[in-house]
């Protein structure tokens, strides 16, 4: 009788390259943007709905002690206004 035949095979060599990509940093400029409409709207709503509780439209102005010389501002101003409509009108023929 003949002897069985038996055999032992190993496995080639197995060469594997794992090739690993990562991109950092990529986020870190929509981070800015989204910090910085972050800040705008803060700044816009505190602009919008902070300040004084007084809502009212109305706005005095006095000037106290000008007496004749706010007199003569709005001569001097009425007779610049009319030298300007004066030489409009010499530009344009009159029209």
């Amino acid at each position: 009788m003949a002897e069985p035949y038996t055999t032992t095979q190993t496995p080639p060599p197995s060469n594997t390259t794992t090739t690993t990509t990562t991109r950092s940093g990529g986020n870190t400029g929509i981070a800015f943007v989204v910090g910085i409409l972050v800040v705008v709207v803060a700044v816009l709503a505190f602009v919008i709905f902070g300040g004084t509780a007084d809502n009212s439209d109305d706005l005095n102005i006095t000037i106290d002690g000008a007496g004749e010389a706010a007199n003569d501002v709005g001569t001097a101003l009425q007779g610049a206004a009319n030298a300007v409509e004066g030489v409009a009108k010499d530009a344009t023929g009159g029209n």
